[in-house]
């Protein structure tokens, strides 16, 4: 308790819990993009499930401090390429979220979706459980390694963690519905989630990328986007007045 009554303690929850709800945007829209695939009735009880058991991996990672730094030791060399235990969890995460955003741009455009049947339903929703839980531990991972070297003492961190989580509890529902009402939103998300792991990908390779670069493109994307939705929004009915005008009587 008394990490959070200084100065020092109370500056590193404010910077931590912010830094772990940027993090946890890529989550919040995986999550997401997976859970629009399920009955309108499940989707946000996936949700709820997927973020709690991000909590649980973050906490449970944070107090294996130990285990988490021995992943950083090298366990082998391939072209000159040291390869460790967290490079391989990042390259795995890395394939698997370019992986999942083709598949889900793929069927996106090309494929005509039908509702699940009620088993199949079921089925589903254990399947997108599991890939929530996969890219849980990656996006944890990253998440944790990040609370270490911000703050010393584990409750800061585990509060912040607990605060970041809340808010994106908050948040998801009103993303997911954003997300799914509208298709070129839902393009630019998986767009997003290709260049995190595109991004997973070089760092398990050794080649840094800032995050921050990957997350100014896609603001820039999105604000350019809803610039878009905003003047279509208001040209549609300025160009069904004027068709109604130009009618012959």
């Amino acid at each position: 308790m008394e990490a959070f009554l200084t100065a020092d303690g109370l500056i590193s929850l404010i910077t931590l819990s912010a830094m772990e709800i940027v993090l946890g945007i890529d989550n919040i829209v995986f999550i997401a993009i997976l859970t629009g695939r399920l009955p309108a009735g499940d989707q946000e009880k996936a949700r709820r499930l997927g973020l709690v058991l991000a909590l649980v991996i973050r906490i449970g990672l944070l107090f294996a401090i130990t285990w988490i730094m021995g992943l950083t030791v090298p366990l082998f060399t391939i072209a000159h390429k040291e390869f460790s235990g967290r490079s391989l969890i990042l390259l795995a995460g890395g394939l698997f979220l370019i992986y999942k955003s083709t598949i889900e741009i793929y069927e996106k455009l090309e494929v005509a979706h039908e509702a699940p049947s009620p088993g199949k339903a079921a089925g589903m929703f254990l399947s997108v459980l599991f890939q929530i839980l996969l890219l849980d531990i990656v996006f944890s991972l990253d998440s944790v390694i990040t609370a270490i070297g911000m703050a010393n003492a584990p409750p800061i961190m585990v509060a912040a963690m607990v605060i970041a989580m809340l808010v994106m509890l908050a948040v998801s529902s009103p993303i997911a519905g954003f997300v799914e009402r509208h298709p070129s939103i839902k393009i630019l998300a998986l767009s997003f989630l290709l260049l995190i792991g595109v991004m997973l990908v070089a760092e398990s390779l050794g080649n840094h990328i800032e995050k921050g670069y990957i997350y100014f493109a896609m603001a820039f994307s999105l604000f350019v986007e809803l610039l878009n939705m905003r003047f279509r929004k208001k040209a549609k009915p300025v160009t069904l007045h004027h068709r109604f005008e130009n009618e012959p009587q």
